[in-house]
Order: structure tokens, then sequence, then C-alpha cells
């Protein structure tokens, strides 16, 4: 068995792995936070190395990319399209921006909260996890607040209905 010395070695060196972030920047949406904010929410949940891009959305985008690769007639809030889990995540996480605004009022959370939440949440996708089932439910959103938590946010989820 091994020491809690080790494993917290282990866990260390895992969130030391190798981290890219590619943040386009959108002029529509000059509040956004820098690359090295939204990299270190990234690494927070990057479970080994990573090179994702980040890319901010309108309505209009959004709409049109969840209709043609979810087949949703609706803009959605985070769009993860993962293209290699192994031995690095590869990764583009979509945030529609208008959505994200939306849905921070209605579940009267910051920008900031929301936009840590869909980023943590999108990353996670790219690592494979997903919330389609109750049983990857109960894997998954404990990891969020879990990871959330680290950085400082409340649970996302502590006020839904259930």
């Amino acid at each position: 068995m091994e020491s809690n010395k080790e494993t917290e070695a282990e866990e260390a060196q895992e969130k030391e792995s190798p981290v890219s972030v590619y943040y386009l920047q959108n002029e529509l949406f000059p509040e956004l936070p820098s690359e090295d904010v939204m990299t270190s929410w990234v690494r927070a949940a990057a479970e080994r190395p990573v090179n994702i891009t980040i890319r901010f959305v309108d309505k209009e985008e959004g709409y049109e990319l969840n209709s043609r690769y979810r087949h949703k007639d609706y803009a959605t809030n985070v769009l993860t399209f993962d293209y290699q889990h192994e031995p690095v995540v590869e990764a583009d996480i979509v945030i529609c921006v208008p959505v994200l605004v939306e849905q921070a009022k209605e579940q009267q959370k910051t920008f900031l909260q929301h936009l840590c939440h869909l980023i943590v949440h999108g990353t996670l996708h790219a690592h494979g996890y997903d919330h389609i089932t109750e049983e990857q439910a109960n894997v998954m959103e404990p990891l969020e607040i879990k990871i959330l938590q680290s950085l400082g946010f409340p649970d996302p989820y502590q006020d839904r209905d259930l």
C-alpha cells in the first residue's frame, strides 16, 4: 500500500502535466478572463497532458454547431470536440457566451463562476467523462464539484431541483 506522501507526490506530478490552452479571444466578449486564468482552470481538471483550444461564440454560431453536431435545435452553453485521449488529450471547447450569461443570471451565479464551471466541465468531457446516464453523472458531477471547490468556486449543483 502506498503512503499518503507518495500518493500526494503522484497527484502533484499529475497536476504539473503539460497543459496547452489556446484561447481564441473574440472582440465581442472583452470581459473574458486572461488565458493564464483559463489555463489554470483547465490544469485543475486535467488528468494527463492536454492541448485544448477554447473558443467563444455568439448565439447564432452556438446554435449552428449544436444543430450540426448534436442535432439539437438550440444554442447550448458548452460543446467539447475531443479528438484524442491518449497520450495527450486533444480537444476544442466551444463556449456560447450569451447562453453562459443567461444561465448565470437564471442560476444566480457570477459570470466567472459559471465560466469556470463550463471550462472544467468541457475539460472533463475531453478526458472522456460524460453525464448522459445517472451512473455517469454520479462520477462526473462530484469530480466537477471537487475541482471547482479547489479553485475557490462553490458547488454548481447545490441549488438544483432534485
